[in-house]
């Protein structure tokens, strides 16, 4: 099964000139969906992993299953003021402003080897700021894992440069 051909597109989503890459009808489809995560949790074989960790919304959704295959926890990274426990935060860049992202402080431990999940990879902004808010907690990322890479927006290669590795499973030319 070619992923590709359940991950829909939706042209001039949000604006004029982006190609929405949805990948809810990858999740809504049975046999799609459990190839999504097993290709996700193979390149992790034989590999420690503590905890995952999943990107708010869909990152939980892929993150929250993988964890399960792999029989360890699973830490949400959130937007500001969504979790309700003691958080730490990380703001980063976006086109226009700035976000923020939160991990309660007790998600992850001092040296615990996490894999950061997300649907998708486009500049970076929220990936980097979601590695750095784990480095500050004391994780370890091991890998960086996404279902779609928009290579020509560059997130990949910038967590590459940030020294990690990162693994998508299909990528889509344009934006």
């Amino acid at each position: 099964m070619d992923l590709k051909t359940v991950i829909r597109t939706i042209p001039d989503y949000p604006k004029p000139g982006i190609m929405f890459r949805d990948v809810t009808t990858l999740l809504s489809d049975a046999r799609g969906f459990r190839r999504a995560i097993d290709e996700l949790v193979q390149p992790l074989a034989g590999a420690k992993i503590d905890k995952v960790a999943g990107i708010e919304a869909r990152g939980f959704i892929l993150g929250g299953a993988i964890a399960h295959q792999l029989s360890v926890g699973f830490a949400p990274i959130r937007k500001k003021g969504k979790l309700p426990f003691k958080t730490i935060s990380e703001t980063y860049e976006l086109e226009y402003g700035v976000d923020e992202v939160e991990l309660h402080v007790d998600a992850v431990r001092k040296g615990d080897k996490v894999l950061l999940v997300d649907d998708l990879i486009a500049t970076g902004g929220t990936a980097s700021a979601a590695i750095r808010l784990l480095e500050r907690a004391g994780a370890e990322i091991v890998l960086c894992s996404f279902v779609v890479d928009l290579p020509e927006l560059g997130g990949a290669d910038r967590l590459r440069k940030m020294g990690k590795d990162v693994v998508a499973l299909v990528s889509f030319d344009g934006h």
